[in-house]
């Protein structure tokens, strides 16, 4: 199964509402427009069945006719006016996307098509193509440098899935013909250690742990020491799970930034923050803190398989622009893949590719 039919699959809770509710949107004001398609054109256009506005639904046929349950041609429609697009935007909201960008993306919906009637497939694709369009621009492997080594820092609260996503990530170097070393930063949890260990031993590669209690940024200042003799070409760091209001925490992690820059100035060279899908609006004040304390160059999104939310993921791309290298769905290696904002965009509002 591609990753992009498992992400599809993973996300039926959020397609499905998005779909559902759009279904809902079109149908609650239907009852109140014309049901002739003439309305929509002017007195002299052509006759319905050749109206300009029916052919996408005509070439489309079955294929959205049965992700609706209903053969399009048989679909309702509804003017897109301020009230439909008040429903639009307390559904995307709904979703996770935000105010500013619930209000960002249908009123760039509503260009050009404001008065017309629309089914709920034509909304379907045109959401599609908006989300796809501000996810563009953020959608960016996590570059790689000359540099010996690339020292690579993970950040995130507790349970957003760092551990495991440096597994991934150190694995999936390695079958590209990098080496690499794992620093188990997260020196306070003898778990997050030994599943590090686990993820080594998979992928054949170092970890290097410290006592249980020991200074992390010790231990990352050893890591790059280690790393520069023997040449590797990525360290990958893993830090404590920490709260964003919690200020000692965070300190710590500056700290670990600083002791880094003390071995490098130009280190980190990447600084990846991972975010769980499932704490919604919250990743949004988890950006603007690790921004703040450690730099952030990209982001990880992690647990897509866990929430009937995914829209946040558009929330962060049009609010930070900052780049998304990676997302994942599940605890497979397979599991982390690169970001494709169209097959986001396809996947989140249900429609096929």
């Amino acid at each position: 199964m591609s990753f992009f039919s498992k992400l599809k699959k993973k996300l039926l809770k959020s397609s499905s509402k998005l779909g559902e509710g759009l279904e809902a949107i079109v149908e609650e004001g239907a009852d109140d427009q014309p049901t002739d398609s003439t309305a929509d054109a002017p007195q002299d256009t052509a006759p319905p069945e050749q109206a300009p506005e029916q052919a996408p639904d005509q070439e489309k046929g079955g294929v959205f006719g049965r992700l609706l349950g209903r053969d399009s041609a048989e679909s309702k429609k509804r003017v897109l006016d301020d009230a439909m697009l008040e429903s639009l935007e307390e559904l995307l909201i709904a979703a996770d996307m935000g105010v500013d960008t619930a209000l960002r993306v249908t009123a760039n919906m509503a260009e050009g098509r404001f008065g017309k009637k629309m089914d709920a497939n034509e909304i379907r694709r045109l959401l599609a193509d908006e989300i796809a369009r501000i996810m563009e621009p953020v959608a960016k492997p996590m570059p790689l440098y000359s540099k010996r080594p690339q020292v690579v820092l993970v950040v995130g609260v507790n349970g957003s899935g760092k551990t495991t996503t440096i597994g991934k990530l150190a694995s999936q170097f390695v079958d590209a013909g990098k080496s690499v070393i794992i620093a188990a930063g997260d020196t306070f949890r003898a778990a997050a250690v030994e599943q590090l260990q686990v993820w080594g031993e998979r992928a054949g590669v170092p970890v290097m742990t410290a006592p249980e209690g020991s200074d992390p940024a010790s231990l990352a200042f050893d890591a790059m020491t280690r790393a520069e003799a023997e040449g590797v070409d990525l360290l990958l760091i893993d830090t404590a799970g920490r709260l964003q209001n919690r200020t000692d925490l965070m300190e710590e992690l500056a700290k670990i930034v600083r002791v880094i820059r003390k071995k490098d100035e130009t280190a980190p060279h990447n600084t990846l923050l991972v975010l769980d899908a499932t704490t919604g609006q919250n990743a949004l004040s988890q950006v603007e803190i690790f921004q703040q304390v450690a730099d952030v160059t990209g982001l990880v999104m992690t647990k897509l398989d866990g929430t009937a939310k995914g829209g946040v993921l558009v929330a962060l791309a049009d609010r930070f622009g900052l780049p998304i290298h990676a997302i994942g769905v599940g605890e497979q290696i397979d599991d982390l893949a690169p970001f494709d904002p169209r097959e986001f965009a396809a996947a989140l509002t249900g429609l096929e590719t």
